[in-house]
């Protein structure tokens, strides 16, 4: 994956990037995250393959974070974390994400 592909998945993690033991996203914040994710992603990839690598990715975020690093990660907070949003990007790498053909 290049590396701007990378950056267009980690722009919206910035926001939240959590690790430890599996939580449930807080209240909202999931739609919060995909919203931010899907558009940013959709730059590179398109918009069907990014709605498919941010929902890997909210799924990679739950199973590897608690309750609390999500609502750090989604709040002002997380972007005064480096640790967690490294954390975040590296448990997100695990999603493969194929830019679309050009029709």
């Amino acid at each position: 994956m290049r590396m701007t592909h990378l950056l267009a998945f980690a722009a919206p993690l910035a926001l939240l990037l959590p690790l430890s033991a599996q939580a449930a996203w807080p209240k909202d914040l999931k739609a919060q995250y995909t919203a931010q994710c899907v558009p940013a992603a959709a730059k590179t990839i398109g918009e069907e393959a990014a709605k498919a690598h941010c929902a890997c990715g909210a799924d990679k975020i739950e199973k590897n974070f608690t309750t609390a690093q999500i609502k750090e990660l989604m709040g002002p907070a997380g972007a005064k974390n480096p640790q967690l949003q490294q954390d975040a990007l590296n448990a997100i790498a695990e999603c493969k994400a194929s830019p679309q053909p050009k029709k």
